[in-house]
């Protein structure tokens, strides 16, 4: 018995000095893991106070950098633009100039051109960088997006070296004509042809100037301060009236059809300026004894009904390079053409606006040698909605020799096929002959 209560006592007492021990093991443990240490200091950073607040309103791209150039912050801007990839930052001259400021402190920016990632396109991506320490360890990065800003500043030098050539060229002109009536001032018929000469050149620059000042009010002023229903029909009727001289010197029947009574929301000037312009166009580059026509309908859309306005010629055509820049500013298809026509290359811009600014659209379809159509889309008033199925061809007579109607009958059958052979837009309303 005393034998085996030792040996309990012994085992009791080996059991009291186990459960210590590993209760001295258990909390030295834990002792250790609160502790920091240099890997903990460096790998899990935190940012002071309010600044990741910060950082989310800010609208330029934004990285936070730690002392290994790792990225503890980034907002979803710096992603989209390509500048972190994999928990570091990918731009090399933006990582460098972190480095430098994190070793002097001084703040840092620099303007960059990016590689443009997973476009295929060749322009860059042209951003301004901006470093600047962030508490002792870590450092801020901001960049901002340039590359439209850019586009416009290129667009504005463009323009104004544009205008500065085309008003460059009727000044010249002005003064060389001067100049030589002041030298043939003993010959009437010199003074005489000169004199023309200058009244065109006047023309043209008048023209230029004027349609310098409908772009620029179009560009400027919010169409719908003053809106209200304009009818279609009174449009079509005032542009055919501006081009009935030039139509009537060369020819040309206007035709206008499609649904009657219908009416648009904006305002009534620039709508008639840019409806004249395509009209004008029509005309101007069409060859004699050919017809323009204009026609309007009403189509479903999503968002309410719209209204098309098509302007349909038998002119040169325009190419496929040319279709996407004939609404640029100053651009011309054939700019010998426009220049015996007056052309200022701002008309089909002016329309361009126009249309945008009512919420609309201007498209074109053209075949070379079988003559362009433009279509004009824009919102419908809503409170005008009226028949749908009345349709109504008004031809216009043009002054000049003998009625349209007869010269159209002296052109014979193969001047009507051509014309009705012109094809229209998908969407585009078909011109009535």
């Amino acid at each position: 018995m005393d034998v085996n209560a030792a040996v309990a006592a012994a085992a009791a007492i080996a059991g009291v000095c186990t459960g210590v021990i590993a209760m001295l093991a258990f909390r030295w443990s834990e002792r250790d893991q609160k502790r920091p240490t240099r890997t903990s200091l460096h790998t899990d950073p935190v940012l002071p106070p309010g600044v990741d607040t910060v950082l989310s309103v800010l609208r330029s791209s934004a990285v936070v950098l730690d002392e290994a150039d790792s990225v503890v912050k980034a907002s979803s801007a710096a992603y989209a633009l390509g500048l972190v990839r994999g928990g570091k930052l990918a731009v090399e001259p933006m990582l460098q100039m972190a480095r430098d400021t994190r070793r002097d402190g001084e703040i840092r920016q620099v303007e960059l051109d990016l590689p443009r990632r997973g476009t295929g396109r060749g322009d860059a991506l042209a951003v301004s960088a901006r470093v600047a320490p962030l508490g002792s360890r870590l450092v801020l990065l901001l960049v901002e997006d340039l590359t439209e800003a850019r586009r416009i500043e290129a667009v504005r030098r463009d323009f104004v070296a544009n205008v500065s050539h085309e008003l460059k060229t009727p000044v010249g002109a002005l003064s060389l004509l001067s100049e030589a009536v002041m030298d043939a001032s003993d010959d009437p018929e010199a003074v005489e042809r000169f004199a023309g000469r200058m009244q065109n050149e006047a023309t043209r620059l008048t023209s230029l100037v004027q349609e310098l000042i409908d772009l620029s009010r179009v560009q400027n002023d919010d169409p719908l301060e003053d809106a209200e229903p304009v009818r279609v029909d009174e449009l079509v009727a005032e542009a055919i009236d501006r081009c009935r001289q030039p139509a009537a010197t060369k020819q040309i029947n206007m035709a206008a059809g499609g649904t009657a009574d219908l009416r648009v929301w904006g305002n009534r000037g620039q709508l008639a300026a840019a409806l004249g312009n395509l009209v004008e166009n029509a005309v101007n580059y069409s060859p004699a004894r050919t017809r323009v026509g204009i026609a309007a309908r009403r189509v479903s859309a999503g968002g309410g009904d719209r209204i098309e306005i098509a302007v349909t010629d038998q002119g040169i055509g325009i190419s496929e390079k040319d279709k996407e820049r004939v609404f640029e500013r100053f651009y011309r298809v054939d700019p010998a053409r426009s220049r015996a026509t007056g052309g200022t290359g701002l008309g089909l811009a002016i329309v361009k606006h126009v249309a945008a600014s009512h919420g609309g659209e201007v498209t074109v379809w053209s075949s070379e040698g079988q003559g362009s159509t433009f279509t004009l889309r824009l919102p419908e008033a809503a409170a005008t909605r009226t028949s749908r199925s009345t349709q109504t061809t008004q031809p216009s007579r043009t002054s000049g020799p003998g009625d349209v109607r007869d010269e159209d009958d002296a052109h014979g059958p193969d001047d009507t096929t051509a014309y009705e052979s012109i094809p229209a837009t998908p969407a585009a309303p078909e011109v009535l002959p």
